[in-house]
């Protein structure tokens, strides 16, 4: 078999259609046998790409934005869509069965502070009619940071991705009250980047049929059955809450079946980097994006 190497930004059941790939047998069908890691703090995952490290990595097409902003242009492309919806949750203390966003203002929220997520957090406020600035916003670390900080006490309300919600709910910490990806609505949030060059290598379309499978397993597949395979690589989280998390993106719409980047999907982007004063101008789809 041939063997690459897949390297995530980030880890979490949010990722589901890259993890499954690999926990579902897809890849191992195509003749793939691979590998996986997880980019440093600071250090991004195309980084894996330009220098040969990985073939495949999880990213966002907001990095080529960020490129591109700098006057260099990226290399990789993204060339598949993982996630068409912001994948965070807002968890409280308490239940709140008619939680109204409003009820952030004047609370002490820990909010991911990573490029992204504050964005989208921010065009997530501003899509409910509520100001900012009327929040405490705190600043508790990266995302193992603040969970722990909350655990401790710290926050009336968090902000992170999945499971770690539905863990601090399962443990009597917390209440997830809402999520942002329908008051975001559809976007191109997250996306599997590679060489060009490797995508049109017999390795490249393996993989690419391989993850087209996967994206029609996790589209008609119970999600009990999708958090049995992929439980060995969430030692920490108990089973019935990455199923719970997992029906949550199902229910949700976040991995719809198609697995190309749209162009209504990379302008929703556009749009709230706009927003966030991220982009200057709306760089083309070709400059970041590829079909395959």
């Amino acid at each position: 078999m041939t063997k690459i190497h897949i390297q995530f930004t980030l880890f979490s059941a949010f990722y589901s259609p890259l993890i499954s790939a690999m926990t579902g047998g897809f890849l191992a069908e195509e003749g793939l046998d691979c590998d996986w890691s997880v980019a440093e703090p600071g250090v991004s995952a195309l980084e894996a790409l330009e220098n040969g490290t990985a073939q495949v990595v999880q990213s966002t097409i907001s990095q080529g934005f960020s490129s591109l902003e700098k006057g260099v242009q990226p290399k990789p492309r993204h060339f598949a869509l993982i996630n068409n919806m912001d994948g965070f949750f807002m968890t409280g203390r308490e239940a709140e069965p008619d939680f109204k966003w409003s009820s952030l203002e004047g609370a002490d929220v820990l909010v991911h502070h990573g490029g992204q997520p504050m964005t989208m957090f921010k065009y997530a406020c501003h899509k409910a009619g509520i100001d900012i600035s009327k929040i405490n916003v705190i600043d508790a670390g990266n995302a193992k940071e603040m969970d722990a900080a909350y655990r401790q006490g710290q926050g009336q309300y968090i902000h992170q991705q999945g499971p770690a919600p539905q863990q601090l709910e399962a443990d009597g910490i917390g209440h997830v009250v809402t999520a942002l990806g329908p008051i975001v609505g559809p976007c191109a949030f997250s996306s599997l980047a590679a060489m060009p060059d490797w995508l049109r290598t017999d390795e490249g379309q393996a993989f690419c049929r391989a993850y087209a499978r996967t994206r029609h397993y996790m589209a008609i597949t119970p999600a009990a059955e999708i958090a049995a395979t992929e439980k060995p690589l969430f030692p920490q989280i108990d089973e019935a809450v990455l199923t719970e998390c997992i029906k949550a993106y199902q229910q949700m719409g976040c991995w719809p079946e198609a697995m190309a980047i749209t162009d209504e999907g990379y302008d929703a982007m556009l749009d709230i980097f706009e927003f966030d004063g991220k982009i200057t101008q709306r760089h083309p789809y070709a400059s970041i994006c590829m079909g395959v």
